[in-house]
């Protein structure tokens, strides 16, 4: 996993405590400072190249899957929500087919272990987390 670039000003900050102690001089100060600035700014932009190249490589998959994974599964959550609505109706003329449909569907989402959820819900709510602390970028 790349560096987060967000972490970079604190390291920068940290380098230069660091660098008070260390040297005796202004002079010596301000030249260390200086190399340590550069090269967190060489650091953020191989992050941020790197993050940028996985990005586009994913957007220009051939494979429908790699490129299409999140609003498929936004689609299927859609379709579930969609369904409820002619299933009310059903429930209206016919509501012991309604409750059977209805139990049936219960039975088969409880049969998916619990596990499997927990690791669905941490790895979706994870990666959504960590997408929206990325795209925020450092604070200034």
């Amino acid at each position: 996993m790349p560096f987060p670039v967000a972490a970079i000003p604190a390291l920068v900050q940290l380098g230069a405590g660091l660098i008070d102690k260390l040297f005796q001089t202004d002079e010596e100060k301000a030249a260390a400072k200086v190399k340590l600035i550069e090269a967190a700014n060489k650091g953020e932009l191989d992050v941020l190249q790197t993050q940028l190249s996985a990005i586009l490589a994913e957007a220009q998959s051939t494979d429908p899957w790699t490129s299409r994974a999140r609003p498929t599964f936004l689609y299927v959550i859609y379709v579930l929500i969609l369904t409820a609505i002619p299933f009310g109706v059903l429930w209206a003329f016919q509501p012991e087919t309604a409750e059977r449909i209805a139990e049936g569907f219960g039975k088969w989402l409880n049969a998916i272990p619990e596990p499997l959820y927990a690791l669905f819900g941490a790895g979706y709510l994870g990666y959504t987390a960590f997408r929206s602390w990325d795209k925020r970028g450092p604070k200034q």
